[in-house]
């Protein structure tokens, strides 16, 4: 098994073997596994770490309601190279598997087309290869090609360069070679389309730039990656639900000292110099109450960072205006839902294709108005961990990708209600009885993500992960003007997912070790 190393670890060993002393202080904004990705860091760094979170509970996208005896995640469920979670526990000494348990997912998803043709996608090769002879005999030898070269990707993108940080061209200049030789020019879909020809299993192999916010026919084929990743350490889902995970690290967070804030958002943050000439960060929260901290992660979406937060410094209105220049994720619409009686034969993750895949694509990504039709993922925790839902009952949570706001001008009051009752009945297809048997209900839009997370124009994934959009061409995870500001999160290096959120804290942390080594002699 391939581990993927720490970025710049000989600072943080540094860092700890000096003891437990406060190094300075550092404000976190926002609780998502990013933000508490670095504010377990910072903290075993040294550093004295306030985490603002803005809402009741911490998580960010990782939210978690509960509504009559069932627990709903609101956002990420799928849980794959679990090692760089566990590397947060080890810098405390300690074992995540004795605070959360990770329940291994078989199979990882069981993707769905309308004609009723069924694929179940696990990591175990065998078993994976038998389902690609099944659907299509003359594509096994491309699929062992594929997987060759996805772990290519795989090796270069996630081991080498996934928390390393690119603060200049150069350190792009220096990658450039390899990224030619694995064709990163090339999309996700048309890579797989070398080695696979039925379009079936076309979309069975390209569709996980979705899971990160990503167009298959647009998003950089280094995203094949994820297929190594999953083939590699597999799929996994913590008991309790992801809201379990998030707590663990909460907890984690303060067994180290750190001070979590919620119900506690940040209004603005002003930047001075004193009088000894270092960079102040004051953070002005909405309740009228000021602090000074010498750094600032920020894990709030990256616009809002910039065009709110920091929008009384100049620099701050210049990056707002870079960012709205780029091109953002998609958005989603998300429905919860929990019924009265349990389902035999459900897989714990369903991807459910449409009628349409290209077609559908261009119109969530590059479309005016809400598609009719829709392909839906389908999440069931119930599968792994019946506890999600009352005896007798199943959670469920399904969502829909959609154009952001400032693509489709949708009425989503009006729209909502309507657009999952259509989901409904098309879920009732495959499952019986659904719609009466449901006994709550409740809608996510991208209004929510715009209103409720501070999503620049909905978007569920920020900034979206093209070619031209990612490492250093990606916002990168120290500000370029503003100093002592840092990013993580989807909006910066390596970008979306849980493993790719928490890597964003590696990759920045590792910088704050170096521009804070002098503070720590």
């Amino acid at each position: 098994m391939i581990q993927a190393p720490l970025a710049n670890s000989g600072f943080l060993d540094d860092f700890q073997s000096r003891g437990g002393s406060r190094r300075g202080r550092a404000a976190v904004i926002g609780s998502g596994f990013g933000g508490l990705a670095a504010a377990i860091r910072l903290q075993a760094m040294g550093f004295e770490t306030i985490c603002y979170e803005s809402r009741d509970r911490a998580g960010g996208r990782a939210y978690v309601y509960r509504d009559a005896g069932f627990t709903f995640d609101a956002g990420p469920t799928v849980i794959t190279a679990p090692h760089c979670l566990e590397e947060l526990f080890e810098l405390a000494g300690e074992s995540m598997s004795d605070h959360v348990e990770l329940i291994s997912v078989d199979p990882m998803y069981r993707l769905q087309w309308p004609d009723g043709m069924s694929f179940d996608y696990s990591s175990d090769e065998s078993r994976l290869v038998d389902q690609i002879r099944k659907c299509s005999p003359n594509d096994v030898d491309g699929y062992y090609r594929f997987a060759d070269y996805t772990r290519r990707v795989f090796e270069k993108g996630y081991v080498e360069l996934g928390a390393t940080p690119f603060l200049n061209f150069r350190d792009m200049i220096r990658c450039a070679p390899d990224l030619m030789r694995l064709r990163a020019d090339r999309s996700v879909y048309s890579t797989v389309s070398r080695f696979i020809q039925n379009e079936q299993l076309r979309q069975a192999f390209s569709f996980h730039p979705l899971l990160v916010g990503g167009n298959p026919m647009e998003t950089s084929a280094i995203y094949t990656l994820i297929h190594w990743i999953e083939r590699q350490w597999g799929v996994f889902f913590p008991r309790g639900g992801t809201g379990a995970l998030v707590e663990a690290m909460v907890a984690l967070f303060e067994r180290l000292g750190g001070e979590m804030r919620l119900s506690n958002p940040v209004d603005r943050i002003s930047v001075q110099t004193d009088t000894r000439g270092r960079t102040v960060h004051s953070v002005h929260d909405a309740k009228g109450v000021t602090e000074r901290f010498d750094l600032v992660v920020s894990n709030a979406d990256i616009h809002h960072t910039y065009a709110k937060l920091y929008r009384e410094n100049a620099d701050g209105t210049t990056m707002q205006r870079k960012l709205e220049r780029m091109d953002w994720s998609m958005s989603l619409f998300v429905m919860y839902f929990g019924t009265k009686r349990r389902y035999p034969d459900l897989a714990h993750h369903t991807i459910l294709f449409g009628q349409r895949y290209r077609g559908l694509l261009k119109d969530i990504f590059h479309g005016r108005k809400l598609p009719e039709d829709f392909s839906l993922y389908l999440h069931a925790p119930t599968v792994s961990d019946p506890g999600m839902a009352p005896p007798g009952g199943e959670a469920f949570y399904v969502l829909s990708p959609v154009p952001h706001l400032g693509r489709a001008n949708v009425d989503w009051e009006e729209t909502a209600t309507r657009y999952g009752d259509a989901i409904l009945e098309s879920l009732e297809k495959h499952l019986p009885g659904l719609r009466e048997s449901v006994v709550t209900r409740r809608h996510f839009t991208p209004v929510d993500f715009r209103d409720q997370l501070n999503a620049y124009q909905g978007s569920a994934f920020s900034v979206a992960p093209k070619l031209t959009q990612s490492a250093y061409f990606r916002p990168h995870n120290k500000s370029e003007s503003i100093p002592n500001l840092y990013i993580v999160g989807g909006g910066t290096h390596p970008g979306a997912g849980v493993p790719g959120v928490v890597n964003t804290a590696k990759a920045t942390l590792g910088i704050i070790a170096r521009d804070f080594a002098k503070v720590l002699k």
